[in-house]
């Protein structure tokens, strides 16, 4: 039994994890359930993030990566043999090569972190690649040829602004406003004006549910429940399309503004191959309904949603693994 090579988008939501020759093998939620007493991890993935605000006092369901970089070292160590044992990426002749995936922004002593947990899981060697750039590779964008390609990167924990050219990143930014802040705002949204208590899960639905950010005609509407500050009760309310635009403009102007920056600080020749190309969006964000829109209307350039918005960067780390003699160099 040969090593595969693995490519993993560790990201602050979801993991996935790209083996060379099969694909995208696994696509789980970041998250761990730990036994506080024992110290023990009960459950991982998918069936962890069932229990997240649903457990009892012993229980904690912890996300282990927080803003795209390792907050519980232990734990992220935990859940990353939990994933390679379960794709069999252990296997008793040889070890893996490991290429993952980090934000463009974090310090020299992050980036080690992330080496060193996936070095604990056993990889023969660990490449470490900016997530921007992945997340353009996997898009479909030729970064390599000597024009401009721009990519916004809305993942869980950061979004990662790129501007990408013969190969490499020209200038970046990384902030942590993504998807995991869209989320708060609702939650805080809905607290203030309605003076009820929801939780992560329940913002995260209305957020895919009726989650815009761009004012529609047409209005959407859903029902949302959760608990009464003032009675203490259980309570339902209706909550529309427009109420979650509200309580996302502050925090989606974040990410416009960083883009103009990013766009403000690009030479002139790359500035005009991005609006002949247009930038693309990738990370669970680009699905928010009419994000590609507001960015086109606020930056005056096209905008693409790529195909699989989700899935970019596990595909980008497959097209990486398929030349791997080049991370060597």
């Amino acid at each position: 039994m040969f090593a595969k090579d693995i490519g993993i988008d560790l990201g602050t939501a979801n993991v996935l994890i790209y083996i060379k020759g099969q694909g995208i093998v696994l696509n789980e939620p970041s998250v761990v359930a730990i036994d506080s007493e024992t110290k023990k991890p009960l459950a991982v993935g998918r069936e962890a993030r069932e229990m997240l605000g649903r457990t009892p006092g012993t229980v904690h369901a912890i996300r282990p990566m927080k803003d795209g970089v390792i907050a519980d070292f232990e734990i992220t160590e935990v859940m990353l043999n939990h994933f390679i044992k379960k794709i069999n990426g252990k296997s008793f002749l040889a070890r893996p090569r490991i290429l993952i995936c980090c934000p463009s922004n974090i310090t020299q002593v992050e980036k080690n972190a992330i080496k060193d947990a996936a070095e604990r899981t056993g990889a023969k060697k660990v490449f470490l690649e900016e997530e921007p750039k992945v997340a353009a590779i996997g898009a479909g964008l030729d970064i390599s040829a000597p024009c401009g390609s721009m990519v916004i990167d809305v993942g869980g924990g950061t979004t990662d602004v790129a501007v990408l050219s013969l190969g490499g990143i020209v200038n970046s930014a990384s902030i942590k406003v993504a998807g995991n802040v869209f989320d708060n705002d609702i939650a805080k949204y809905i607290k203030d004006k309605y003076k009820l208590l929801i939780g992560d899960r329940t913002a995260e639905e209305i957020k895919l549910e009726i989650g815009t950010v761009f004012p529609k005609e047409k209005k959407e509407k859903m029902e949302v429940r959760g608990r009464d500050l003032v009675t203490g009760l259980p309570h339902t309310i209706t909550i529309t399309s427009d109420e979650v635009e509200e309580a996302l403009r502050e925090s989606v102007y974040i990410i416009v503004n960083t883009a103009k920056n990013v766009l403000e600080q690009t030479p002139p020749e790359l500035s005009a191959d991005i609006i002949d190309k247009g930038i693309v969006v990738t990370g669970g964000g680009a699905l928010i309904k009419g994000f590609d829109e507001l960015l086109a209307h606020e930056l005056k350039v096209p905008v693409f949603v790529a195909e699989s918005p989700l899935t970019c960067v596990a595909e980008g780390t497959g097209i990486l693994l398929d030349n791997i003699h080049m991370l060597e160099k």
